[in-house]
């Protein structure tokens, strides 16, 4: 492994801490907006990256998936993770039902902005000449979609299994039922070609489009 092989791991690390960092913010300030203390009473409402990590989540499967992607080039901006989850007291909210989904997409929402806004600087940067940055914000922008569409997959502990509990009407006991199963499932699931490849269209198709809206090729 050379030099710049850790330096590339190093960058893209640091580039994936405020991208999580910045998703949990979004679920804690929705859910305080909406009436519910807890998280803000936990201090999660903060952009301080610390209060959002969590050694296997934010450290440890990140970076074992850098280096995975050394040798998979085809993974190179999947990094698989997560932040410390964000409490929510569902029955502090004013409208629990409407108002937990809204806690719920706030963070992918936020990955999908972040996406966007990168790109938006990658113009303008490239327009100023500094093109030397404009490789690293892209891939930046493409771990942040990454990140937008996994956590949309409705498994438990992800975002999807969230919205999918109040769409159908799942009771909160049947939903803790199955998100004792969550992580196995999740772990069989992420492994199945077709999940990746469909993880894959939405992520480098929605890059292409917001690549295209700004004339980035």
């Amino acid at each position: 492994m050379s030099q710049h092989d850790f330096y590339d791991i190093f960058v893209r690390y640091l580039c994936f801490v405020p991208l999580i960092t910045m998703h949990e913010w979004a679920h804690a300030w929705v859910a305080w907006k909406c009436g519910d203390n807890t998280a803000y009473d936990e201090g999660r409402v903060t952009v301080n990256p610390i209060a959002h990590m969590e050694i296997i989540g934010t450290v440890v499967l990140p970076l074992a998936g850098s280096f995975v992607a050394l040798s998979n080039p085809a993974l190179a901006g999947f990094i698989l993770g997560w932040g410390r989850p964000v409490p929510v007291n569902v029955a502090n909210l004013r409208r629990p039902r409407v108002d937990d989904t809204l806690v719920t997409v706030a963070g992918p929402t936020m990955n999908f902005i972040i996406a966007f806004v990168l790109l938006a600087a990658t113009k303008l940067m490239i327009g100023a000449g500094f093109e030397k940055y404009a490789d690293d914000m892209v891939r930046t922008a493409e771990m942040s979609l990454f990140l937008c569409f996994f956590n949309l997959i409705p498994i438990p502990p992800l975002d999807g299994s969230h919205i999918m509990k109040n769409l159908v009407g799942m009771s909160q006991i049947t939903y803790l039922q199955f998100s004792q199963w969550g992580f196995m499932l999740l772990i069989v699931v992420i492994n199945i070609p077709a999940v990746q490849l469909g993880l894959s269209i939405v992520t480098y198709g929605t890059l292409g489009v917001m690549a295209a809206l700004f004339g980035l090729h």
